[in-house]
C-alpha cells in the first residue's frame, strides 16, 4: 500500500510541470481570442464604411477586409492548435495518473503525447507569429500610402 502511495505521489510531482504548461497555453488562447475579437470588430467597422464609401475608399476597405480575413483564419487555426496542445497535455497528466494507479507502464504513450503537445504548441505559436507579421505589414503598407 505504501509503495502505491509513493507511486501516486511521484505521479503528482511529474504532473506539476504539464499543469504549468496548461496555464501558459490558456494565456496564449486568451491573447489569440482578444486578437480575433479585435479583427472581427474592425471587419464590422469596415463593412459599415463600405455602405457609404467612394470608389477609392471602397477599394481600400476591401483590401483591408481581405487582410482581416486572412488574419482571422490564422488566428482561428492558431487557437485550434493551442487547444489541441492543451488537450494533449491533459492526456499526458491523465496517463501519468492511470499508469501510477494501475501500475501500468505508460511511459512511451506519455512521451508521444507530450511530443505531440509540443508540436501543436509550436504550430500555434508559428501561426500567431505569422498573424502578427501580417498585421504589422498591413499597418506599414497603410502608412506608406
Amino acid at each position: 500500500m505504501e509503495t502505491h502511495i509513493a507511486d501516486i505521489t511521484h505521479a503528482i510531482q511529474l504532473a506539476v510541470a504539464p499543469v504549468f504548461l496548461l496555464t501558459a497555453i490558456g494565456t496564449l488562447i486568451t491573447a489569440l481570442n482578444n486578437r480575433l475579437g479585435r479583427a472581427v470588430d474592425r471587419r464590422r467597422i469596415l463593412q459599415d464604411k463600405l455602405l457609404h464609401a467612394t470608389h477609392d475608399e471602397a477599394a481600400a476597405a476591401r483590401a483591408e477586409l481581405a487582410t482581416l480575413a486572412g488574419r482571422s483564419r490564422l488566428i482561428y487555426f492558431s487557437i485550434l492548435a493551442a487547444v489541441t496542445a492543451g488537450l494533449l497535455v491533459c492526456l499526458v497528466v491523465a496517463c501519468a495518473f492511470v499508469g501510477a494507479l494501475l501500475t501500468i507502464e505508460l511511459s512511451k504513450p506519455v512521451a508521444v503525447l507530450f511530443i505531440l503537445a509540443m508540436g501543436a504548441l509550436v504550430v500555434s505559436l508559428a501561426l500567431f507569429l505569422r498573424e502578427i507579421f501580417l498585421a504589422v505589414s498591413f499597418v506599414g503598407l497603410k502608412l506608406r500610402r
